[in-house]
This record gives C-alpha cells, structure tokens and sequence, in this order.
C-alpha cells in the first residue's frame, strides 16, 4: 500500500503542481507526485503528511483523500494499490526542498508538466477534475491564498482553477452575498495603484451556511 500526494498551489502564473525527481529506482530521475509506502500500522493520512514532509519540508497543509488507485501494472514492483490525496497551499508562503530519496521538489505550471512515473498522470488528472469541481461548491480554494488577501486575489483564484475569465462585478457581487468574508477594515500596502480592502475567511459564517445548504457555484 502506498500514498501520492497530488499537491496544487496558486501563483501570480496561476496553479501550479508540486512534483519530486525520483532518486531510486523504478523510474530514477523520472518526475513524480511526492509519495511512498504506507508503514506497518501507519494511518493513511498520517503516512500521506510524512512523506509530504519528509520528500518535500511541506507541513500542515490541507488534505483530502481523492481515490485509490489499483490496477495491477500501475507500479513495476508488484500489485500496488496507491491510495491517492489532494493538498492544497499558497506556493508563495511554502518553501519546498527535496529530502529523503527525492533529487529535486519543485511547482510546474499544469500546462507544463513532464512526463510522470507510475500512473501519476491519471492521478493528477483526477486530481485536477476534483479541485476544479469542488471550488465551484466548497470554500477548499481558500487554502490557496494567504490569511489575508484581496477580492482581486480571490477572482485570480477561481480564474486560475476553473480556467476561464469571470465578470469583475458578477463575481464579486457573488462572493460578498454568501457573507463568509470578513472585512478586515485594510488595505494593501506599498502598491502602484490604489489599495485594496483586504478579506479574511471566516470559516465559522461558512459552516452556518452549510447547514442551512447553498451553493457557491460561480
């Protein structure tokens, strides 16, 4: 049993994927999602954050479990079954750096990205159906931003997720009547143009909301 972490973060060139060279054998230098195999009576999740932490220093970041994946040619070693996660991080706060058997850990843009070792190209792309689906319903893309951010921030987000444009003011028209941002009373600092309001998220008002049932779809 093993555990892939598809791990997606926002830039300003839009989302991104972190990836490992491969410092062993199979595929040895190949590009793959960062993981490895679950430990004898290691908890699922709990291996998925060690390896995180041990191929690429990344900590306490948001984890969802995807699929598993477990057709019997996936892994030259024998009949592997993967079960497979999605993290999500603000790439600009999270220095990533290669450790344990990993070469190298860097972000690619998804337009980008090498050829993978595995099966961790249907891994990612399931990965990525998954994000672009449940941003449009649940407020996972907050993971993505800093603690602080702008509406402009916000639509940068959702632009970069879903791929395609969105009306400035239907957006954000959009965004303040679901009432789970947070005002925080200032503004960007040390910018060319006229400074922005700056929102937090407030997860209480989104779980109240969730109750009562809505949809974010955008």
């Amino acid at each position: 049993m093993t555990v892939d972490c598809a791990v997606f973060g926002l830039t300003e060139d839009g989302l991104q994927v972190l990836l490992v060279q491969r410092g062993a054998e199979p595929f040895a230098g190949a590009w793959a999602l960062p993981g490895g195999f679950v430990r004898e009576g290691e908890d699922l999740e709990a291996a998925a954050r060690r390896e995180l932490r041990e191929e690429t220093g990344l900590d306490d970041v948001f984890l969802e479990q995807l699929y598993s994946f477990g057709a019997p040619g996936r892994d030259p070693r024998g009949h592997v079954v993967s079960v497979a996660w999605v993290a999500l991080v603000n790439a600009r706060d999270h220095a990533v750096h290669a450790a344990t058997d990993a070469r190298d850990a860097a972000f690619f843009p998804l337009g980008e990205v090498p050829e993978l070792a595995f099966d961790h190209d249907v891994i990612l792309a399931a990965a990525e159906e998954r994000v672009r689906g449940k941003v449009r319903y649940r407020p996972i893309g907050f993971e993505l931003l800093p603690e602080r951010f702008t509406l402009g921030d916000l639509q940068h987000l959702y632009e970069a997720v879903i791929g395609r444009p969105l009306d400035k003011r239907n957006f954000r028209k959009k965004m303040l009547a679901l009432e789970f941002l947070t005002d925080t009373g200032e503004r960007e600092e040390g910018v060319p143009h006229r400074p922005a309001r700056l929102y937090r998220f407030d997860p209480e008002a989104y779980a109240r909301l969730a109750r009562e049932g809505f949809e974010m779809w955008i």
